[in-house]
């Protein structure tokens, strides 16, 4: 079993991927789009990296603002995960990604990487957090990752 994590934005959708054991995450790429609208190919590709690995869930990065409002994006957000929802029939957990973009970059610069290359790499980076953090979540409450599925 695997989880799946994503970093939805704009015109890009950042993926990690669980380990079978729930203890890492591992950012394995990025899912581009010419238009923010244009999802079609985007579902089809995850749906595809489901099936492949096995996925039995989708945590997903919410954009909440700093002050924990609900802007704009968290809607997008929440509408990206109903249809993720219909497509795959999977559950699909909200996850807090306040300030994940900014480690993602900092994890970027303290390797080297310069600009460009961040550039090309953060949305993966970001994913990897988002799904790293959820899975540390999920053995602080239970123990065990498998316990809470």
């Amino acid at each position: 079993m695997r989880i799946l994590g994503l970093d939805y934005g704009t015109k890009t959708v950042g993926v990690a991927m669980s380990d079978p054991l729930l203890l890492t995450a591992q950012g394995i790429g990025i899912i581009r789009r010419d238009r923010e609208n244009k999802l079609r190919k985007t579902y089809a590709r995850i749906e595809e990296l489901i099936r492949e690995n096995g996925v039995e869930k989708i945590v997903l990065g919410y954009p909440r603002n700093m002050d924990d409002s609900e802007g704009d994006r968290c809607l997008k957000t929440k509408e990206f995960m109903e249809g993720l929802k219909r497509r795959t029939g999977l559950p699909v957990v909200l996850w807090d990604e306040r300030l994940t973009t900014v480690a993602a970059d900092e994890i970027m610069t303290e390797a080297g990487l310069n600009r460009k290359e961040r550039k090309k790499h953060v949305d993966k980076i970001a994913a990897a957090i988002i799904l790293q953090e959820y899975l540390e979540n999920i053995i602080r409450d239970t123990g065990s990752a498998s316990d809470s599925l």
